[in-house]
């Protein structure tokens, strides 16, 4: 056998294998916890989801009792969601801005009792119109796109004045990022609230379980010609590329797993942009159901996924299993 020929030579114990992934290392700094704030219950109450297991709805100070522990185990960073009453919900979204939306009400006060805790919050119309479409709809059902960039615009700036470090708008509307950039500027936050673009952003099935979370699912029609086609890499790059050049701070892929290649080639076209990607609800349940029928233990497959998207170029992971892997990666220190 050729010398060059061996390989086990490298790789034969716990750190020489660790310098083979200095790519894929995991730790609590990169984890995004997504979570559910709503008014549907009281305050104090959080409530199931139905077909998203373990998963919870929490009222305003539930949510801050339920992170106040994870806080304290090293969790960094949310991103927020409002879920509301539908009574509350109108053609244009008025109620995202309202100063009674539990968004609103819950950013000062995690802000005030978690200093430490960097606060991203998504941005859409979705959870808030009667609709349930991401924007603004003309009279034959169509997305009018200028009056919905400048929509989120509004509701952008009530969320930063409100606390939020992080700006997220999910809505993949054209030019959002520059009408966000823009109002936050002339209001005097643009140096100090960043703008996390859902840069590629596809029409999955995966987020089945998030659509009974936020009771966002359209009431007509679907998202299909404003969120990527799942067939297309072009068009996903040329997202990430437009974001890009109306200044976000960061870009995502979404859903994660099964788009390894997009996250790949984005990181590779935009390396010095942060990097982040959504293992999304669908795919967090279909692990969760997979461990309960014994296919596989849920540490070692989570872990797993997350290092493939790390091992693509993702530099942020967003995913529901963060409470568990705040556990996980304490345990194994990294992996």
């Amino acid at each position: 056998m050729e010398a060059s020929h061996i390989l086990h030579s490298g790789y034969f114990n716990e750190t020489l294998r660790s310098w083979h992934g200095s790519n894929t290392l995991l730790s609590t700094n990169q984890l995004i916890y997504p979570v559910f704030v709503t008014d549907l219950v009281p305050d104090e109450s959080s409530e199931e989801i139905p077909n998203f297991p373990e998963q919870r709805r929490y009222g305003v100070d539930a949510l801050l009792d339920h992170l106040s522990p994870l806080v304290n185990k090293g969790l960094k960073t949310i991103i927020l969601f409002g879920v509301t009453n539908s009574s509350c919900k109108n053609p244009t979204g008025d109620y995202a801005s309202s100063k009674d939306s539990p968004v609103r009400r819950c950013l000062p006060m995690l802000r005030a009792k978690l200093p430490s805790l960097t606060i991203a919050v998504d941005l859409c119309l979705c959870g808030y119109t009667s609709h349930g479409h991401c924007g603004i709809l003309k009279p034959d059902g169509t997305i009018d796109n200028q009056a919905s960039i400048t929509r989120l615009a509004e509701i952008a700036l009530d969320f930063a004045k409100d606390g939020a470090h992080i700006i997220a708008p999910s809505d993949m509307m054209d030019g959002r990022i520059d009408a966000i950039k823009k109002i936050l500027l002339v209001n005097n936050l643009g140096s100090s609230v960043a703008v996390l673009s859902y840069s590629s952003k596809f029409a999955s099935c995966f987020y089945g379980p998030f659509r009974d979370a936020a009771q966002s699912a359209p009431s007509a029609g679907n998202r299909r010609a404003y969120q990527l086609p799942v067939v297309s890499a072009g068009l996903a790059i040329r997202a990430a590329e437009r974001d890009v050049n109306e200044g976000a701070d960061m870009l995502m892929v979404k859903p994660g797993g099964p788009f390894l290649d997009i996250i790949k080639d984005v990181k590779q076209r935009f390396p010095h942009h942060p990097l982040a990607v959504y293992q999304v609800s669908g795919e967090y349940a279909m692990l969760w159901h997979a461990a309960r029928a014994n296919a596989f233990d849920l540490r070692t497959a989570v872990i797993e996924s997350l290092i493939g998207m790390r091992r693509a170029g993702a530099d942020i992971l967003i995913t529901y299993f963060t409470p568990q892997l705040l556990d996980w990666l304490k345990e194994a220190q990294q992996y």
